[in-house]
């Protein structure tokens, strides 16, 4: 079977800053707090922008990046759970927006480690020869899913989207996915279902399972790829909280070499769009080598995990 390859990277996010001084006239909290429990100082929000605007913005950029034709374009694939319209897809909507003629076209719903799940079953449709080309998009417009009177949870999160060109290469440079989930702790993580519905979660719950849980996950995956954390270029994690992120990377003892990704000091957590936001950030910024092995990891509702090493385009 063929291997794969990230062959480009997109981003798109609303030009709408929300600061924490912001929000502290809107609930009782302030700047000083939000740093401290969770590393944020900006996040974007988007006004008249959907979910299927910020998803097509950031195609449209890894696309072109890629060098790419719609009519190349054979599967598109949008990780999601902030997104109103149930069907038509958002995928399907992209492909409209971007004059993609015939690509199967689904979303996927994981919550925060959606778009690690849909690289994996994107690179396993590649290999399998479903498709050449795949555009694999995360993308979140978690302020309409947001309780803005609950400091706990409102002062988290964000908009925005990032993409991926998934193509056919002789070589595997995307690697195994570990992926799974814990159903005792399905709650945790959780979009409460009434006719507005609006974003819940156990912080503690969390906290307590990734500091545990991830560590282990994330040298599972570079066993499976066959990289040493050593060997790591980068390590871009779903930008939930700077304390999380710093306590995962502490527990990998990775050397000083590894860039880590904290784009949710200036993001916030943006869900299934995060992975993608920062990877495609650090690409663009020329702060990763490319080829250099990345490994991806991300958490979220269910409690669902997904991640994999994959190389820099």
């Amino acid at each position: 079977m063929p291997g794969t390859r990230i062959a480009a990277l997109g981003h798109h996010q609303p030009s709408r800053v929300l600061t924490n001084d912001d929000l502290a006239g809107m609930v009782d909290t302030s700047d000083e707090w939000i740093r401290r429990r969770t590393g944020i100082v900006t996040r974007r929000i988007a006004d008249e922008e959907s979910v299927t605007d910020l998803a097509a913005a950031a195609a449209a950029k890894a696309l072109a990046a890629a060098g790419l034709e719609p009519a190349d374009i054979g599967l598109v694939t949008v990780a999601t759970c902030s997104a109103i319209d149930r069907c038509p897809s958002i995928a399907a909507q992209v492909a409209a927006v971007l004059g993609i003629p015939s690509a199967v076209a689904y979303d996927l719903n994981n919550g925060c480690a959606g778009f690690c799940t849909a690289l994996a079953t994107a690179d396993h449709a590649v290999r399998a020869g479903a498709a050449r080309h795949a555009l694999v998009i995360g993308a979140e417009k978690m302020s309409d899913v947001t309780d803005w009177t609950d400091r706990s949870t409102c002062v988290l999160l964000g908009d925005g989207a990032g993409a991926a060109v998934v193509s056919a290469a002789d070589s595997a440079h995307i690697g195994p996915v570990v992926w799974g989930s814990d159903p005792t702790r399905s709650q945790a993580v959780r979009l409460l279902d009434d006719w507005h519905p609006r974003f819940s979660q156990d912080g503690q719950t969390v906290f307590r399972w990734v500091t545990t849980e991830l560590a282990p996950l994330a040298r599972e995956a570079c066993e499976r790829a066959g990289t040493g954390l050593g060997d790591l270029a980068g390590v871009v994690t779903h930008q939930v909280n700077l304390r999380i992120i710093e306590s995962v990377v502490q527990q990998l003892d990775l050397p000083g070499h590894v860039v880590v990704a904290r784009d949710v000091i200036d993001s916030g957590n943006t869900s299934a769009a995060s992975v993608p936001l920062a990877l495609s950030k650090l690409v663009e910024r020329r702060d990763l080598p490319p080829g250099g092995p990345v490994l991806l990891l991300s958490f979220g509702g269910g409690l669902s995990f997904a991640g994999q090493v994959v190389d820099c385009p």
